[in-house]
């Protein structure tokens, strides 16, 4: 996935346009872990989370970020969505981790 091709608004707000998706943002496999409770969502609610890094953050701004959070709970590709801070989500979804990572980039795109 060439993301500069795919999301050049996007590039357009980085200062550094040298970077991998793992730099925009991270979707991670939300595993139950009975030794950690680092975060709050259950693991039987929220299969994924997802965490918005801070290049992303600044390209959008702290009033896009919020209009990010209404149009992905809205989005209706979630059976779960929770926004426990402004940069980390909890969500259930069948997406996989990639397409999950292309929704939230692309609607970050639409937003920029």
């Amino acid at each position: 996935m060439n993301l500069q091709e795919q999301y050049p608004k996007l590039f357009e707000k980085l200062e550094d346009k040298d970077v991998e998706l793992r730099h925009l943002l991270n979707v991670d496999a939300n595993e139950e872990d009975y030794d950690s409770e680092e975060f709050e969502f259950d693991y039987e609610d929220y299969n994924f989370i997802v965490y918005i890094a801070e290049p992303v953050q600044k390209a959008l701004g702290r009033e896009k970020l919020e209009t990010l959070i209404e149009k992905l709970e809205a989005s209706g590709k979630f059976e779960n969505f929770l926004a426990s801070e402004e940069d980390l989500y909890g969500v259930k979804s069948r997406l996989t981790e990639e397409e999950i990572a292309q929704l939230v980039l692309g609607t970050v795109e639409a937003l920029v």
